[in-house]
């Protein structure tokens, strides 16, 4: 079924993995948290330890570097049966500020992408994470100016987006939503009736990954580039 945005007057934006590289460095900062804790579990055990012990601190610190610092904190006491030591505690701080310094890398079109869509339709920015660091990161970015609200989000679920959206006094049929994250950034606007078209990462937290049954029936669209958009809704 085609799928007509004929309609459409707002287009939102998820940021990481979207419109720059984030989760590479996720995957990064894991791996060298791993290595530090080899002297007590294996790397593989470690990482899977590590992920369950975001996922449960997320309520508590949400989403972003420095909530994954403290995971990786707690969890290098509780590998180590509180026995690791300062250095080791310095080591993870230091994974973490790294993180943070990290230069923000746009993905391929991104800038074009925008600059010919905001001539046309009224965008916004609707990201999660930790507020500070997102901020640092738009601004590094310079795309910030493109925008004609941000948000950065605690969640982004079917009633975060309802919000957002009642908010800035958008209909859901005239607001379309595109981002890497089928979880985070299509399926809850594809239940609020608006439209949502997703751009697939090379990498996915295991997280934000959704089931086949999931997504079975849903109406979106996916395309493998954001420059895919300029002949969509032209």
């Amino acid at each position: 079924m085609e799928i007509e945005y004929q309609n459409i007057k707002v287009i939102g934006f998820d940021a990481d993995d979207t419109l720059w590289v984030n989760e590479t460095y996720f995957r990064e900062a894991e791996i060298a948290f791993c290595e530090l804790m080899s002297d007590y579990e294996t790397p593989n055990k470690t990482d899977q330890e590590l992920f369950q012990m975001v996922i449960k601190n997320l309520p508590l610190y949400g989403y972003g570097v420095k909530a994954f610092a403290l995971s990786m904190v707690e969890m290098a006491l509780e590998i180590s049966n509180y026995n690791v030591t300062q250095k080791t505690i310095e080591s993870i701080l230091k994974i973490a500020k790294d993180m943070l310094k990290k230069p923000v890398e746009l993905l391929d079109g991104v800038e074009e992408v925008l600059k010919e869509l905001s001539k046309k339709y009224r965008l916004i920015l609707a990201t999660k994470g930790d507020l500070l660091d997102q901020e640092r990161k738009l601004e590094k970015s310079g795309l910030t100016d493109y925008f004609h609200h941000i948000e950065v989000m605690s969640d982004k679920k079917h009633a975060n987006y309802s919000k957002l959206l009642n908010h800035l006094d958008i209909k859901p049929s005239e607001f379309l939503m595109i981002g890497n994250s089928l979880k985070s950034d299509i399926l809850p606007l594809v239940q609020l009736n608006a439209h949502a078209i997703h751009v697939p990462f090379h990498t996915t937290w295991a997280h934000e990954q959704v089931s086949e049954k999931e997504t079975n029936g849903k109406t979106y669209k996916t395309i493998s580039s954001l420059r895919e958009l300029l002949n969509l809704l032209k």
